[in-house]
């Protein structure tokens, strides 16, 4: 492996960990004061105490090298458990990293261009965009080389080290908003706007100040059109005005969302435009199109030269059949084909988001062999790009020999969730139990395949499983039955996002942790068979009167047996002893 020499100043940040926990663990640093700097760095406390840690990298709008998926496999069985977990923010992270160990981990990490300086912590986290940028049938730009400025711009920008909360940034190449624009506090979606001679100027509509957590906020247009020369600088006047008001004496009430709680829209969109335009006299001033994009280029890859999109994508189908041949189905559900550039791109799945050492070698191999790049995905799996249509069903054996060729990936069988009790402090369930247990109920039901319907589980009401926008979503909740704690969840429904429009679900009814499986098939059966062709989720859901009236055919499931008549309802998944709901002081586990 050719080893890149390591950037200077991420060879600082390591050298200063290293002097700081060595004075931390002589007892010379408090404990607070370490605990900020450690987060800044990507290092996170786990729930099983000690010196284990979660160490979270920095994928720019998902993009990763051969190379460094070779090293991800290396620090994965050095550090860790053998595998990694990709989060739902486009980052991997690894797990029970012993702190000690933190420093030469991020040497290594960071000989492959890798960091995970400010992925965590009240900082500009992990740039994301659209896994198909470049590659998309339906893009007015190619965002990545506007995702990678925007990354190597604030990666250790004064303004951003020290923010009230942390600060997330993501793109879209198009308004479908495959990216998830809507949710953060700083998105931007690549629009046009008609000029006098009848062609379209590309740029960009930038939303800002949304979010999701316990309390979830819509992000509101800044304006109506941002000029690619403004673009930089608009974010930076975002930023500087986040750091100006944002509150810093209440970490609950502190993100970007709050501001506009407290002085409204209009005012802070006054404060942003008016700090946009004094930066000029910024000596941190951005003006201008970035050089990375005048050098990589921005076209898109899905108009045709008449400036019409050809709508060539995935297929959603009603239900899959379950004698069709497995490649067939495969192709059909995860294969995306542009036009302009005749790109083809097709999605590798990880189940629950997690890859293992030997996978992530197997993909090093795969995007040599076949020469195509490769982004993981805010679904947790991996889109593979530029491939030409005649390496598809090698491709898929390729895949299919390490396990990641499942059909309907970013489907009904693909369910999403955070890491739950399993490492979070903050969490209350083992919710990747629970996603395995409902993807195993669907395909044991013959409704893996179903489109159009996406499933989130958060362990807690804090949303970084994305519950809040799922067809199906369920949060953590701890319940009492029969003088016992057992674990429970939430349910909620119909929660979209896309067109630059975001609706949040709403609450459907609660339910026994192991009783979410069955409401899940139940709901999944009954849009499969009554949806007409064509017709989401969202409006299927609203024909048959909204979440509570689905939910009033699943109240017989809010039923709690005895211990003695049930025991497994009072032992959460993948435990082994009576549930306990045990929460630690949080350190922002939100990806």
């Amino acid at each position: 492996m050719e080893l890149q020499t390591i950037d200077p100043e991420l060879e600082a940040d390591i050298a200063k960990f290293e002097v700081l926990l060595e004075a931390h663990l002589a007892g010379t640093v408090d404990e607070d004061a370490f605990r900020v700097f450690r987060l800044n760095n990507g290092v996170y406390g786990q729930r099983q105490g000690g010196h284990n840690q979660m160490v979270r990298l920095k994928l720019p709008y998902g993009s990763v090298t051969p190379e460094q998926l070779e090293r991800l496999a290396d620090v994965s069985e050095r550090y860790s458990r053998g595998w990694g977990h990709i989060t739902t923010r486009q980052n991997i992270q690894f797990h029970f990293v012993q702190l000690e160990k933190v420093p030469q981990m991020l040497r290594d990490l960071a000989e492959v261009g890798l960091t995970s300086r400010e992925a965590c912590g009240d900082t500009v986290r992990n740039v994301m965009g659209c896994h198909l940028a470049g590659a998309c049938p339906y893009e007015v730009l190619d965002i990545s080389p506007w995702a990678e400025a925007t990354f190597r711009y604030f990666l250790h920008h004064p303004y951003g080290q020290r923010l009230p909360r942390k600060f997330k940034i993501n793109f879209s190449g198009c308004a479908t908003d495959c990216g998830q624009a809507m949710f953060n506090d700083v998105g931007v979606v690549a629009v046009g706007r008609p000029k006098s001679d009848g062609t379209l100027e590309p740029g960009f509509r930038v939303f800002v100040a949304g979010g999701l957590g316990a309390n979830p906020h819509p992000a509101q247009a800044l304006e109506e059109f941002t000029a690619r020369e403004d673009l930089l600088a608009t974010i930076e006047a975002v930023l500087r005005t986040f750091d100006h008001y944002g509150n810093r004496f209440n970490k609950l009430r502190a993100r970007l969302k709050w501001v506009v709680d407290e002085i409204g829209m209009e005012e802070l969109r006054r404060r942003i435009l008016r700090e946009r335009q004094l930066l000029l006299a910024s000596s941190s001033w951005p003006g201008g199109v970035p050089s990375i994009v005048e050098e990589l280029g921005d076209d898109p890859a899905g108009m045709t030269r008449s400036g019409q999109v050809t709508p060539v994508g995935t297929p959603v189908t009603l239900r899959g059949k379950a004698n069709a041949d497995p490649y067939e189905r495969w192709e059909s559900t995860n294969v995306v084909v542009g036009v302009a550039k005749g790109t083809v791109s097709a999605v590798a799945y990880a189940k629950l988001g997690d890859i293992t050492a030997a996978q992530f070698r197997a993909l090093a191999a795969i995007i040599r062999d076949f020469e195509v790049d490769i982004r993981t995905t805010n679904r947790q799996n991996l889109a593979i790009r530029g491939l030409r249509a005649e390496q598809l069903p090698s491709l898929y054996k390729a895949l299919e020999a390490i396990g990641m060729a499942e059909p309907g990936a970013e489907m009904a069988r693909d369910v999403v969730s955070c890491p739950g009790a399993d490492t979070c402090n903050l969490a209350v369930t083992q919710s990747r139990g629970l996603a395995d247990d409902i993807s195993a109920a669907l395909e044991e039901a013959g409704l893996g395949d179903v489109g159009g319907v996406r499933i989130n589980i958060s362990g807690c009401t804090n949303s970084c499983g994305q519950h809040h926008i799922a067809d199906i979503g369920f949060h953590g909740a701890e319940r009492r039955a029969h003088g016992r704690a057992a674990p429970g969840y939430q349910m909620l429904l119909g929660g979209h996002v896309g067109n630059t429009e975001i609706e949040f679900a709403q609450r459907a009814l609660r339910l026994p942790a192991k009783a979410a499986a069955e409401a899940t098939v139940r709901v999944v059966a009954r849009f499969a068979d009554e949806r007409h062709p064509g017709e989401t989720f969202a409006e299927w859901l609203d024909a048959a009167g909204g979440a509570k009236a689905v939910s009033r055919d699943l109240k017989d499931l809010d039923d709690w047996p005895s211990p003695e008549e049930r025991p497994d309802f009072y032992v959460d998944f993948d435990e082994t002893g009576p549930y306990v709901a045990e929460v630690g002081a949080g350190e922002c586990a939100a990806g």
